[in-house]
């Protein structure tokens, strides 16, 4: 079985191409026939998921996995574990599970990019959700200890109250752009002169 494209994405970084590069693989090797092998990247497919935040299409790819595969590839269960998290909004979870496992150095570049993107996921659900929150709570959704968490979000404009624990949320402003249609100002300008005159 020819990996060379999930590799070639891997190398590249191009993380968000993962899911489709494997779907359109396993497609390829479904239609001729042959049978999956036990060197099929399983966690590699799971993880291009979640970095998309597809877990419906990994929640089908997991039942479609046989058990003699999840038996002997602990990769591919710690991968699931993260999508079980992902799956309960357990958030503290999904940070428990990404560093509760050694990944494997095909992996390793994928799960660090998924993190990255998950912390800042989990920073716009608190922006949109939030005016404030506790520390402990803050160092939770974003995975990091609780001074690694509070520096990153006063590098943001958030303010912390040390006294009573909590950070207030910097709300981002909402850039509008105003539009002027021409021939509206032309009619306003001709209003203006007619008043004038």
């Amino acid at each position: 079985m020819d990996l060379s494209s999930v590799k070639e994405a891997l190398a590249e970084k191009s993380f968000d191409k993962i899911a489709d590069v494997c779907d359109n693989l396993m497609l390829q090797v479904a239609s001729k026939g042959t049978a999956f092998h036990d060197d099929w990247p399983y966690a590699i497919h799971l993880l291009g998921y979640f970095y998309v935040d597809d877990c419906d299409s990994a929640r089908f790819l997991w039942k479609t996995i046989p058990s003699s595969i999840k038996e002997k590839k602990p990769e591919v269960v710690a991968a699931w574990k993260i999508g079980q998290k992902l799956w309960t909004h357990d958030y503290a979870g999904v940070h428990g599970a990404i560093h509760g496992y050694d990944w494997s150095q095909e992996a390793k570049d994928l799960v660090a990019a998924f993190s990255d993107l998950y912390t800042k996921r989990m920073f716009q659900l608190l922006l949109s959700a939030y005016s404030t929150i506790t520390i402990p709570e803050l160092a939770l959704f974003l995975g990091m200890t609780e001074d690694d968490a509070t520096t990153y979000v006063v590098e943001k404009g958030w303010t912390v109250d040390a006294t009573s624990q909590m950070v207030t949320v910097k709300k981002q402003a909402v850039k509008r752009e105003q539009k002027v249609d021409s021939s509206k100002l032309q009619r306003l300008t001709e209003y203006v002169f007619h008043l004038e005159h």
